[in-house]
């Protein structure tokens, strides 16, 4: 099992930034294949990006491709997700999302992943 935990949200005018970040409580880190999804309400949860045991893979989904960055630090049990020229559509809340192994396919089907953070939320305003 494995304890996340997300911080960074918050609120940013159009153009703006943030850093997510999302601390692992486990002892190997480098066993989970972990991502960041996010909820706008109304909508449904969506997958933007996902990073494999040893970092080393990282895979996007259209929406976050070119703005956002996800990187991972085994050594401080941390996953990251840097969003850039950030826009009111981003606004919701920010998951972040282990599951235990390799990265399955789908790889943004929430199925896949068996650990969820409380989420931290990002609000993007014109």
């Amino acid at each position: 099992k494995v304890e996340l935990l997300e911080s960074g949200g918050g609120s940013v005018r159009t153009g703006g930034s943030l850093t997510l970040s999302c601390i692992a409580r486990t002892q190997r880190m480098d066993y989970y294949c972990m991502g960041w999804f996010r909820q706008a309400p109304g909508q449904e949860r969506e997958g933007l990006a996902a990073n494999d045991g040893d970092g080393a893979l990282s895979t996007y989904a259209d929406s976050a491709k070119g703005r956002f960055t996800i990187s991972k630090d085994n050594a401080k049990n941390a996953l990251y997700l840097q969003m850039n020229s950030l826009i009111p559509e981003d606004t919701a809340m920010y998951y972040c999302v282990a599951r235990g192994g390799a990265c399955g396919r789908p790889i943004f089907s929430r199925s896949q992943y068996e650990f969820w953070g409380q989420g931290t939320q990002v609000t993007v305003s014109s």
